[in-house]
């Protein structure tokens, strides 16, 4: 949502409230702050539920595949409406911190400062699982299933959607600051058990998944998080990206009259199952199980893709709570940049020490997500 803070027309608080306005870490008695609502979305920019203007009907699953870099070209072709030819820093955090990186590496010459927080510069495997099975989850509500996604005037898939954000929910925070918070309080002690939410811990991700289906379309959450998992900012992907462009210009005039099945799948299923390799225990042997070990090597192909922030500052900002952005994620952002011959990285890492708030701590440490990025702003 571009509904960061809240404004004269509409007073509810925004998503990052305490963070923008007079005297906050982006202050607008400095800065003038823009967010957009990113392309896919259902909060005014077009995505699934906007009307196809050949069919007059919502997109539905017949909406294209998007990916973090159409997002940031969509916005920068707000700035060039706006007459804004040149920001003065790119913040995200989260997908907006994979925003801001891809804002710098596309458009350097426009974007002279980069703040990345909890943000990564290519989905690793944990995080793609993880957004995977909310996809599946969600799918395999019937209400989705049976509509193959168009259930617009019908039915939503309420329980899918639902079952979906208690998953991501779950990697949004951290067990540390859950066992704090929760315990294993339950809601009433004084019932017998019941496989209804019991426990405090369940209340909650019941209430957070019930108050997401009613704030969100389900069909943007599938878009929006594939494009979080095809996200990589390495060279042999963006070369791959820039050719499917080309190539889908050169068929954009025949798929404005094209009628797609929609009971097709390009899925292709490997011919043998994955099945574990004797040396699994190999590949972590000595390896820590905390965030602060990073389980990937340093990657040249990405270096190559990151190669034209070469002169940008960054600040890269990760959690060491984080499960669903571990830390290593921006400490290799960092090294990355370093590699390349970048000599004005920033790199902080919070340590459980100063929060326990995983990933949303980027919405909740003032003090410490807030601090950092009104030093590097200046």
């Amino acid at each position: 949502s571009s509904h960061a803070h809240s404004t004269a027309a509409n007073p509810k608080p925004g998503w990052w409230e305490k963070f923008i306005g007079p005297g906050a870490p982006l202050d607008t008695d400095k800065y003038f702050v823009i967010c957009t609502n990113i392309l896919g979305s259902c909060y005014g920019s077009t995505g699934p539920s906007s009307l196809d203007p050949v069919s007059k009907q919502p997109y539905a699953t017949s909406f294209p595949i998007l990916t973090v870099e159409d997002m940031v070209r969509a916005q920068f072709r707000l700035l060039d409406n706006m007459g804004i030819n040149k920001l003065f820093a790119s913040v995200g955090s989260s997908l907006g911190g994979m925003q801001s990186l891809a804002a710098g590496v596309l458009f350097k010459d426009r974007v002279p400062r980069i703040i990345s927080v909890s943000g990564c510069a290519r989905s690793h495997p944990y995080s793609i699982a993880m957004r995977h099975t909310q996809r599946q989850a969600l799918m395999a509500d019937n209400n989705w299933h049976s509509t193959r996604g168009n259930y617009y005037g019908k039915m939503p898939p309420h329980s899918g959607m639902k079952l979906a954000r208690q998953i991501a929910t779950v990697t949004y925070r951290s067990g540390p600051e859950w066992e704090k918070r929760f315990g294993r309080q339950r809601a009433d002690p004084g019932k017998p058990p019941a496989l209804c939410p019991d426990f405090l811990i369940e209340t909650y991700l019941d209430h957070a998944g019930e108050k997401w289906c009613l704030e969100y379309d389900a069909n943007s959450l599938l878009y929006i998080s594939k494009a979080m998992d095809i996200f990589d900012l390495g060279k042999d992907h963006q070369d791959a990206m820039v050719k499917r462009r080309q190539e889908n210009a050169g068929k954009l005039q025949g798929a404005m009259t094209e009628q797609v099945p929609q009971d097709t799948c390009n899925l292709v299923l490997p011919e043998q199952p994955y099945e574990e390799k004797e040396s699994s225990s190999d590949i972590m042997a000595g390896t820590a199980t905390s965030s602060a070990a990073s389980p990937v090597e340093l990657s040249e192909d990405l270096v190559k893709g990151m190669a034209p922030l070469r002169d940008t500052p960054t600040l890269v900002m990760g959690v060491a709570s984080d499960i669903l952005f571990p830390a290593f994620q921006q400490r290799e952002i960092a090294e990355t940049l370093r590699k390349v011959g970048n000599r004005r990285i920033t790199h902080v890492e919070l340590g459980e020490d100063r929060s326990l708030f995983g990933h949303d701590t980027f919405l909740l440490d003032l003090e410490g997500v807030g601090g950092e990025i009104r030093r590097f702003l200046g």
